[in-house]
């Protein structure tokens, strides 16, 4: 048997007053999601353990089922792993925006939604300009920046202690900014990792400077005077967040013997990374983005295709969560309708034509409802199927309907072992 999850990244939402209170998911009545929940099994899943962010890094290695009490390190390292950077033991990677200030407040986590090759001039720039007189004072390497995509990019300090407070910036809109900046943690004890390292307050000190000399480099470079001259939105602060050193995970060849081989299709590098240490092969897609406007229809050929050979294919749609980020109700929607016309249609006609069972899950990893503009720890809604599972008697894929769904509610790894059953 063959297993597919398609996640849409954030695509649980709040109930809209606009949308005569219901929430989009509800008021879009997508068609396939729709048509896969009434003839499948439904129910609700909590993908944040206690204690952790309701981050994308945290809600997708549950959802795959791993325990983040064991394997969790953060945005950074799993970023590095899909840039391609083989972390060294004493390597601390931390995920470095580039985003917009404006007024004394983060206006956006995404910079203007900065394109990866205006990003990679800016990089170059900070580590010009920034990194290599900070290594030539301390006598070593020990800052760099590596590019990423998008506004999504790798701050890597040598030495760098893990325990320290960040503020992600997709949590902040509109807040006043150095308030957020970074604080030294507590270290509650103490592991062989944390050996000849800097302190926190060493590290959360050494990140604050950077964050405040980016703003001032980023505010005279060519990119942003050129989009101030045009009143448009600049790119002019890093804001690192979520970092950790180099994690151990099995693979997920390892955790079920129903998988042999396995792919994983995104646009985001979190997501690659977290692929990676599965020991799931890379799929890239051109014209994959990350927001609306991403190739649903390359990227569903992807994975009919990455179902032709592998037991085990993971699909993460970033676009539903970027539009709750930025507040956009009507992108928000058109989304939705995108994710269900454009990929999940076509992967269900493509299956319907093979000989091969194929078992498939499509949900969301949190809600970030569109008037919040924020991840939030909520049960979402899930479906699990396939041509022989006995249907419940769920008719609408909907955050409210799912709570009658024939699973039940999940936690966290129960979701990975349920989809490996046959």
């Amino acid at each position: 048997m063959k297993r597919i999850i398609i996640l849409g990244d954030g695509m649980a939402d709040h109930k809209v007053a606009s949308l005569g209170n219901k929430t989009l998911l509800q008021y879009a009545r997508p068609e396939y999601m729709n048509r896969l929940a009434r003839a499948g099994r439904t129910g609700r899943l909590v993908t944040v353990p206690e204690g952790f962010p309701p981050g994308s890094e945290v809600a997708n290695t549950a959802i795959l089922g791993y325990d983040l009490n064991q394997v969790y390190e953060g945005r950074g390292p799993l970023e590095a792993a899909s840039i391609g950077y083989d972390m060294a033991d004493d390597d601390f990677a931390i995920r470095c925006n580039i985003i917009t200030l404006q007024d004394g407040k983060i206006i956006t986590h995404n910079g203007g939604n900065l394109e990866t090759e205006d990003a990679r001039v800016l990089i170059d720039y900070l580590n010009k300009e920034l990194a290599d007189p900070i290594n030539r004072e301390e006598g070593c390497e020990r800052v760099k920046f590596i590019t990423g995509i998008q506004y999504r990019h790798l701050l890597v300090i040598k030495g760098g202690s893990k325990h320290i407070v960040c503020a992600p910036p997709h949590d902040h809109p509109n807040e006043p900014w150095k308030p957020l900046l970074v604080k030294a943690g507590n270290v509650a004890s103490s592991s062989p990792a944390d050996i000849n390292r800097l302190t926190p307050q060493q590290t959360a000190d050494l990140i604050n400077r950077l964050i405040l000399k980016s703003q001032e480099l980023l505010a005279k470079h060519p990119y942003n005077l050129a989009k101030a001259a045009k009143g448009e939105r600049q790119a002019n602060s890093i804001w690192p967040w979520s970092g950790g050193y180099r994690p151990e995970m099995q693979t997920l060849m390892q955790q079920y013997p129903q998988v042999k081989t396995g792919a994983v299709i995104s646009a985001v590098d979190l997501i690659q990374g977290i692929g990676r240490y599965a020991g799931l092969r890379i799929i890239k897609v051109p014209g994959a983005t990350g927001l609306a406007n991403t190739n649903y229809e390359g990227k569903a050929q992807a994975a009919i295709d990455a179902l032709k050979q592998d037991d085990f294919v993971f699909v993460h749609v970033e676009a539903t969560d970027e539009a709750g980020h930025d507040g956009d109700l009507e992108l928000k929607l058109k989304a939705i309708d995108y994710l269900d016309q454009r990929l999940i249609k076509p992967i269900m006609e493509a299956i319907g034509q093979m000989d091969e069972p194929v078992r498939v899950a499509i949900l969301p990893d949190h809600p970030t409802p569109v008037e919040l503009r924020i991840h939030v720890n909520e049960p979402v809604p899930f479906i699990i199927w396939q041509r022989d599972i006995e249907p419940d008697d769920v008719q609408y894929y909907d955050e409210e309907s799912c709570v009658s769904g024939g699973y039940g509610l999940l936690r966290l790894q129960e979701f990975m072992h349920v989809f490996m059953q046959h």
